[in-house]
């Protein structure tokens, strides 16, 4: 883990995604390099259940939802439709190439769909940690449609992957009745757990008057896998449910929100890595050398034709989205852990075949985010559809808690503001705001009435939230 944090703080400055480097750091100490001894596919399933809950559930967390309802029709459109497309184009692609005698192995229709199915989701973790190092953002509402897309296809590309092995497989489990009906089953189910979930769990991490403030995260993270497990053990998705419960607690006041938030985005990026990681450590590098020609062009097609045609199709009723911006949506199809993941499902059900699939999947993965991750920046300017953002710095490092319905804002001292008098008491601040600290460059003064102050001089006011202020 600490050489592939190394490899990820080089990799960042050149523009290549740290989460393929970590892929190629578990590679590098695999069975093909220093030699560890890695094939649990029951383990590697797990971490990645495990992973996934947690990134999804974060995903959720940080989507501000008067954003996401503005976007509400792209983003579903290309969660599911869009889903369903891309592992309908790849798909045929994977069958022709069968048919011409180009295949690695034998693919029946629906073997080709299965294997389109596990790549049929994009990974948007790397996609935003490149464009925050690059201190960018996207015009025209571009990045709340990818934030819904992200987190919602994942449990859309899971069901798919999930019908066609039992499809696959056959049995009573394999009738397209049962499938449909495990369909709306899974999404309606996790739909409304979420929901509850996320409506119930700021309730009771609220009122829970805990008295060790560094128990809250762990809390909240006890609900998150309460809700996963609740909801798979009714058969309903425990992906979406997550999804949905960290929309709907991101976006309600919480006690000790901030801590929460630097927990779960630390242990995001843990779980992120330890899963990129053991999915390096698990592949035999050797056994993707015969495949690697036939991956290579499978991941062009999915590229530069099955996602783009994807996109264009699924935002057909959406005319406001500009060519550039369904351009760029194009090219942040990304493939990362998930895909991969997906694929241990045909191993772990012994469908003929599973372990080239796996290797299919995984150099798919490596080639998507080597050209679409370290282009993705360049592609954005090229598009003219970032722009640079100014972080606002903050001169006190204070927060007031959410769920206090106070805020605080800076305000640093003009000539102006000085026009009636230069003490603190003099000041022509509204009634209900309050001045609680002043800076004056490294130093900080209790703000009394006859405190003299200075052009420069910055405060720190709270007032109610509810209150409109202009700083």
């Amino acid at each position: 883990m600490l050489a592939g944090i190394i490899a990820g703080k080089v990799g960042t400055r050149f523009g290549v995604p740290a989460l393929l480097l970590f892929l190629i750091t578990g590679m590098l100490f695999g069975s093909a390099g220093l030699g560890i001894q890695y094939n649990d596919t029951n383990k590697t399933q797990f971490v990645g259940m495990i992973a996934l809950t947690v990134i999804l559930f974060f995903g959720g967390f940080e989507t501000k939802l008067k954003e996401m309802r503005t976007v509400l029709g792209p983003g579903i459109m290309l969660s599911t439709v869009g889903v369903i497309l891309t592992t309908l184009c790849l798909g045929g692609f994977f069958y022709g190439m069968d048919l011409i005698g180009w295949a690695p192995v034998h693919f029946t229709f629906p073997i080709a769909l299965l294997l389109a199915a596990t790549m049929s989701s994009t990974d948007s973790a790397s996609v935003f940690a490149l464009l925050r190092s690059k201190n960018m953002h996207l015009k025209e509402g571009l990045r709340p449609i990818l934030e819904l897309e992200s987190g919602s296809n994942d449990p859309m590309a899971y069901m798919l992957t999930i019908a066609l092995i039992q499809f696959i497989t056959g049995g009573t489990d394999g009738s397209w009745t049962s499938i449909l009906v495990t369909f709306v089953l899974q999404f309606s189910v996790g739909g409304l757990m979420g929901y509850l979930s996320g409506y119930i769990t700021p309730l009771l991490i609220n009122k829970a008057n805990i008295g060790n403030g560094a128990l809250y995260p762990i809390l909240l993270l006890c609900f998150v896998f309460l809700t996963f497990s609740a909801t798979s053990l009714l058969h309903g998705n425990g992906y979406l449910a997550v999804y949905i419960m960290g929309v709907l607690v991101g976006n309600k006041k919480l006690v000790h929100k901030k801590s929460i938030e630097t927990f779960v985005d630390g242990l995001t990026w843990l779980l992120q890595i330890s899963l990129f990681i053991i999915l390096g450590l698990f592949v035999d590098a050797k056994s993707l050398l015969p495949i690697t020609g036939f991956a290579v062009l499978a991941g062009l097609f999915m590229i530069f034709v099955a996602r783009p045609l994807a996109v264009q199709l699924s935002l057909i009723f959406f005319p406001r989205i500009s060519m550039r911006g369904r351009c760029f949506l194009s090219w942040v199809g990304l493939r990362g852990a998930v895909p991969i993941i997906f694929a241990t499902y045909p191993m772990m059900s012994q469908v003929e075949g599973a372990e080239t699939l796996f290797n299919i999947v995984y150099v798919i993965t490596l080639l998507s985010l080597l050209i679409q991750g370290s282009t993705l920046p360049a592609v954005a300017r090229f598009l003219g559809l970032d722009e640079e953002v100014k972080v606002k710095v903050s001169h006190f490092g204070v927060e007031i808690p959410q769920y206090t319905g106070a805020k605080m804002v800076e305000r640093t001292v003009t000539g102006k503001m000085l026009r009636e008098g230069n003490k603190l008491m003099e000041l022509d601040l509204k009634e209900e705001e309050l001045v609680i600290l002043v800076r004056r460059g490294e130093n900080y003064m209790v703000p009394k009435g006859k405190l003299e102050l200075e052009v420069g001089d910055i405060l720190l006011i709270v007032f109610e939230q509810n209150t409109e202020q202009s700083a």
